[in-house]
């Protein structure tokens, strides 16, 4: 799974070297007026490869190791050389998409920031839970759920969290990452719907 271990070996690299460097941090994370006036649509991009401490990275990488390795796979199998680059594709566009609702409600407020790969990180997770529904997703490693039951938790939670607005986490981002992850997946591969309605059939919950 080569393009996971890529996609992780940068962004660690680029958040790393970002950590002590205010300077660098400032021109990569993601601040919608900066985009709006001054024409910087990079920072769309590049806002999901810094992070803002090693324990937001951490878990960011974490996740995308395991959940990336599936989807990879996936995509080799289904698409064979197009596989790799509907990868790199999914998971830049979920990164811009799930930016966009902070740029527009934030495009005129100078002092608004926000980076980490949470985005992509959600449509990988959420594409892995389309092909594999009923496989378990473990939370610290204690509490375990079927898939499709974690991705409604987790989009119900999100939404929860994000009308709450107390903790400084952008969990619209989560929200609209995990849509694109869904979306995305149907769009190249329709026969995923099929799949997974025929794996929810067999779930039994004893």
């Amino acid at each position: 799974m080569v393009l996971t271990y890529w996609i992780i070996g940068i962004t660690v690299a680029v958040s790393w070297y970002s950590f002590d460097k205010p300077e660098i941090l400032s021109k990569l994370l993601l601040n919608p007026y900066k985009v709006s006036k001054n024409r910087e649509y990079y920072r769309l991009v590049t806002s999901g490869f810094v992070h803002a401490n090693f324990s937001h990275l951490l878990w960011n990488m974490f996740s995308f190791y395991f959940f990336g390795q599936v989807v990879e796979y996936y995509f080799n199998y289904l698409f064979g050389a197009a596989g790799p680059i509907l990868f790199i594709v999914l998971y830049i566009l979920a990164i811009i998409i799930s930016d966009l609702s902070s740029y527009f409600n934030h495009k005129d407020n100078p002092g608004y920031n926000s980076l980490g790969a949470s985005g992509g990180v959600a449509a990988i997770i959420f594409a892995s839970i389309l092909f594999q529904p009923l496989q378990d997703i473990c939370l610290y490693g204690i509490l375990c759920f079927p898939g499709f039951i974690f991705g409604i938790a987790y989009i119900i939670g999100s939404y929860y969290y994000g009308k709450r607005g107390k903790d400084n986490i952008n969990h619209a981002a989560h929200i609209y990452g995990a849509l694109v992850g869904l979306v995305f997946c149907i769009i190249i591969y329709p026969r995923s719907v099929l799949l997974f309605i025929d794996q929810i059939k067999e779930w039994r919950i004893f």
